[in-house]
């Protein structure tokens, strides 16, 4: 079929069937989720995702994008896919009342990791480990085990397992300068050099 764009017919023809060919499994990034805990005894929060070749370049590429303009003690990333997702309420419903609180009897008991949404466009939280022989249960035990004292609108859960954790011979990577206050705009105090222009100017 001919275009109507006479440059289009002056292209030469190529056989596409035969020219176009399959990805490499291992030629595309995988997509994975930071969390970052900015003080002790403050929750895990998620900050954001990345891509990476695999869960350690994701940790060394999270600690460079994260954790630079701002006080960090720990993080942790986990890939995209290894992350179940709840689903999402609205108004003033919790995703926890769509969750029956059944016993988890099942034999092949894992660590999994809770983190609750609590306001819509926010991040979720990191609140506790539950044991549970699946993503689905995991939930229902952190239902029983962690009940929320506000509205939860959605719940990630994680296999422990998964997740590149902070080694405690790693923390010496966030020993740099402990105050950045020329990275905040209010170091500056235009306030103040804007006050004593206006000042001398009269």
């Amino acid at each position: 079929m001919k275009s109507l764009d006479p440059r289009v017919n002056r292209l030469p023809e190529i056989d596409i069937e035969n020219s176009v060919s399959r990805k490499d499994p291992l030629d595309q990034l995988g997509t994975y989720e930071v969390f970052v805990q900015p003080k002790e005894g403050k929750p895990f929060q998620h900050e954001g995702a990345l891509h990476a070749s695999d869960r350690e370049m994701a940790f060394v590429l999270a600690k460079e994008s994260f954790t630079r303009r701002f006080q960090c003690i720990s993080l942790f990333v986990v890939r995209t896919t290894n992350v179940f997702v709840s689903d999402t309420t609205e108004d003033s419903e919790s995703v926890y009342d769509r969750i029956k609180g059944d016993v988890d009897k099942g034999g092949n008991q894992q660590s999994y990791e809770i983190f609750n949404l609590y306001k819509r466009g926010k991040q979720h939280v990191h609140i506790g480990s539950v044991s549970a022989s699946s993503p689905e249960l995991a939930m229902a035990a952190a239902k029983n085990k962690l009940p929320p004292s506000k509205t939860v609108y959605n719940i990630w859960t994680v296999k422990t397992s998964d997740i590149r954790f902070t080694q405690p011979d790693e923390m010496d990577l966030w020993n740099t300068l402990p105050d950045k206050k020329f990275r905040d705009a209010s170091d500056y105090k235009g306030g103040d050099k804007l006050k004593e222009f206006l000042e001398r100017s009269k």
